[in-house]
């Protein structure tokens, strides 16, 4: 359950980090870079924080370029989402909204074609752009569909511009897990 927005910023560190990981995917990055600046702007509601967040992620983007631990920040939070397509010998390790989130993605055969399609895709991706991970706010699409997501962003993005998909993502998947969480309230 998440505490209430308006009284974020006096949470303790241990306990923002907490809803960053419920929002976002654990990631020591993440919190290290955002904690501090949520501290100095309240929410009035969980979208607002996490527009909030977007804004200064989009800011960490302008920064990687001429900052080597931007850099470094940007690949790390990237990279705490999971691969998409991950094994069901593997999805243990991700967290339960990514499990719930990418059930499209794991149905069939790992191994059968679109699996080995997907695995390829994600290792032209990450060829493509070294050191993240492609992150697409999947929302019940199909492997095919991911797939062709995919495709296009090979063959039309930057580095930096995949960084800003990437977090836009991030934000996305952050808004829905929102949505979800006070459905069940």
């Amino acid at each position: 359950m998440l505490p209430e927005t308006k009284n974020i910023a006096q949470l303790s560190d241990t306990q923002i980090g907490a809803v960053l990981d419920a929002l976002f995917e654990p990631c020591a990055a993440l919190k290290s870079y955002l904690i501090p600046k949520i501290r100095t702007r309240p929410s009035a509601n969980y979208p607002k924080l996490i527009d909030f967040c977007r804004a200064c992620l989009h800011t960490l983007i302008d920064e990687y370029e001429t900052d080597s631990q931007a850099h470094s920040q940007v690949c790390n939070i990237v990279c705490a989402h999971p691969r998409l397509g991950v094994p069901k010998r593997d999805i243990s390790s991700l967290s339960v909204h990514s499990q719930n989130e990418q059930k499209s993605l794991n149905c069939g055969d790992p191994n059968g074609e679109l699996g080995q399609k997907l695995a390829r895709m994600n290792e032209l991706y990450e060829e493509k752009f070294p050191g993240l991970i492609f992150v697409v706010f999947v929302n019940g699409r199909t492997r095919e569909e991911i797939i062709e997501i995919m495709k296009e962003r090979i063959a039309s993005s930057n580095w930096k511009d995949e960084v800003r998909h990437a977090f836009d993502a991030m934000c996305d998947i952050a808004l829905d897990r929102v949505n979800k969480l006070e459905a069940k309230l």
